[in-house]
């Protein structure tokens, strides 16, 4: 690129060149020309100083042939000027002028020609005629005059030579400048030629760099495409992947637990025909395994963000003081126990429940990891995550958060482990001493939360799982204790359940009826509203949410429309944007998760019946 530029380069330089010696040139053609005027005026200033000599010769001349003093007159004018002209061509005269010694030679002769005028004059003025004629015969005054002319002439000569010599410089110069011009012009006319050419060869070299361009986007365009469907591909196997160990690691876990409800169940059903009734320990075992199955579909809901919550305000360090003889009695005596509990903590917006699962979760997370002998340190602060933080960090909102930190003393974790800590089923525990559900439902309940949560471990020096939940900055509302009745009335109510599966509708009527309620059933909404309408004094609708035809949410509306006053508990295995929008149950709404317990049963009718 730079050869390229080159002949451009020299051509502007040689135009600028030649420019600007022509503009040295009319410079010097000017000053030539000004020099001219002062060597033709100072040539007439000799002139006019010669002409005043001559005058005053010439009528010193007269006065002695004539004797008439009239002839005086020019003498004596031409006597006044001369002093005047001898300054003016003094001024003119530069100090190193190459005339100073032939002025100097004419002021010297001037002086002795007036002399010798005057002092004819005066001898001739005194009568003596003879002395001043032999005095004028004696060739002095022509001798001045002549050394006079002399000077004047060499002078004459001296600025001839100079002005011959500044033409002849000029005429040199301006022949080389019209050679110089038309080398320009030629190379001017050469260089736009090879400019065009050039150019042309530019326009063609960039149309096609254009081309092939347009190529290589093209080229790439179906590259990306097809690295897209095989980035997709990938993407679906990954998913097919992390599906298939999930429901791996649900099926596993599952038939672990319906083998223990089956085998205890064939177990009791032979005892008892054989007429034995000590089948108390088969019941409790299928229980047990009941209860795990529905904690397992609880652990999954809170991973996929999908339980749902009730979150209240929450202050951080009251809730965790709160915890200490639970998490004693959870972690053994070998655990020392340490809480460092933030002054002036920020409220946050969760559900109290689920943030004691998670400290929980993680408190005997890191019991395994110190083996059960170490210390645990549980830490509320306030924090702020900023804007740099949240650009490195996924599904991170920069702004304040409350911090709960839990730090162990345990073996820590790798890189490799903490990259997969998350993923449900994912475990280091023995086999039978963890399902690996415990910090994906802590991950799953924080970020349903909103929250962030961040795991820092190296191995051999112990792990901190920190959790940050946003904070609160509505006004603190506790929640109200529900105004119950003063005593325990007797179950006397009547309720509708409503479920659209038989064998649960089925047990969870006879459940009810075990309790004591007077219960009528329904297997759908339009046949529920048709029994409400037909039977009065309902007190409660128990209503499953999932339904064909009419869901649970608008059963519930149209009920209360129908008979006001009437209360009403949802209960599913799973909802979604029912009576649950955002992970939040909807405010003033009573919920009850499948699979329950006889006595989370009573206690949640007797909690929302006894309600004022």
């Amino acid at each position: 690129m730079r050869w390229q530029t080159f002949p451009i380069v020299t051509g502007f330089a040689v135009l600028a060149l030649i420019v600007g010696s022509r503009a040295m040139l009319v410079e010097s053609q000017r000053a030539n020309r000004a020099a001219a005027r002062a060597t033709i005026e100072y040539q007439q200033l000799l002139s006019g100083l010669l002409s005043l000599a001559q005058d005053a010769e010439s009528g010193r001349r007269g006065y002695l042939l004539t004797g008439e003093r009239a002839y005086l007159e020019p003498y004596r004018k031409a006597v006044d000027a001369i002093p005047g002209q001898l300054s003016r061509i003094d001024a003119m005269a530069a100090s190193d002028s190459p005339f100073v010694q032939q002025i100097s030679h004419i002021k010297d002769e001037l002086s002795r020609q007036q002399a010798e005028l005057a002092e004819t004059i005066a001898l001739y003025d005194k009568g003596d005629a003879a002395g001043a004629l032999q005095r004028f015969r004696s060739g002095q005054g022509k001798s001045a005059m002549d050394e006079i002319r002399t000077n004047m002439d060499m002078i004459r000569r001296i600025d001839a030579a100079d002005i011959a010599a500044r033409d002849e410089h000029t005429d040199r110069v301006e022949a080389w400048l019209r050679i110089g011009s038309l080398a320009a012009l030629t190379a001017i006319f050469l260089l736009g030629a090879y400019t065009i050419r050039e150019s042309r060869r530019r326009f063609r070299e960039v149309a096609t760099a254009q081309e092939e361009l347009m190529r290589k986007n093209i080229e790439l365009g179906n590259e990306i495409q097809t690295r897209e469907k095989a980035e997709s591909q990938i993407r679906q196997m990954q998913k097919m992947e992390a599906v298939g160990q999930l429901t791996g690691g649900i099926a596993h876990d599952f038939n672990n637990m319906l083998a223990v409800i089956l085998s205890a169940m064939n177990l009791a059903q032979r005892k008892l025909k054989r007429g034995e009734n000590d089948i108390e320990k088969f019941i409790e075992a299928a229980t047990d395994a009941a209860s795990r199955a529905a904690n397992l579909t609880s652990r999954l809901l809170a991973f996929s963000r999908l339980q749902p919550l009730a979150p209240q305000v929450v202050d951080a360090n009251r809730l965790v003081t709160g915890m200490s003889d639970l998490l004693r009695r959870a972690l053994g005596e070998g655990i020392r126990i340490e809480t460092v509990l933030a002054g002036g903590l920020w409220k946050t917006h969760a559900d109290p429940s689920q943030i004691e699962n998670a400290i929980l979760n993680l408190a005997v997370n890191a019991r395994d990891a110190m083996d059960n002998d170490g210390k645990l340190t549980i830490e509320t602060a306030n924090s702020y995550l900023d804007e740099a933080y949240a650009s490195t960090h996924a599904e991170v909102a920069p702004g304040q958060y409350v911090m709960i930190a839990v730090t162990d003393t345990g073996a820590g974790m790798s890189p490799e482990v903490i990259a997969k800590a998350f993923e449900p089923f994912f475990t280091t525990k023995p086999v039978n001493k963890g399902t690996g559900l415990g910090l994906s439902q802590v991950f799953g309940f924080v970020k349903q939360s909103g929250g962030h949560v961040n795991i820092y471990s190296e191995p051999g020096e112990g792990t901190t799982i920190t959790i940050y939940l946003p904070r609160f900055f509505g006004p603190e509302e506790p929640a109200a204790p529900a105004e119950r009745g003063k005593s325990v009335s007797k179950v006397t109510e009547t309720i509708l359940v409503v479920e659209d599966d038989a064998r649960v509708r089925a047990a969870t009527t006879d459940t009810m009826r075990e309790l004591g309620y007077t219960v009528i059933q329904a297997g759908s909404g339009p046949e529920a509203l048709q029994k409400l309408a037909a039977t009065p004094g309902i007190a409660l609708l128990f209503t499953d949410i999932v339904m064909p035809v009419m869901n649970g949410r608008k059963l519930a509306e149209e009920a209360v429309a129908q008979q006001p006053g009437l209360k009403v508990i949802f209960t599913t295995g799973f909802t979604r944007n029912a009576v649950v929008h955002n992970g939040v149950l909807d405010h003033d709404v009573h919920f009850l998760a499948k699979p329950f317990t006889i006595e989370q049963l009573a206690a949640k009718l007797r909690d929302v019946l006894d309600t004022k």
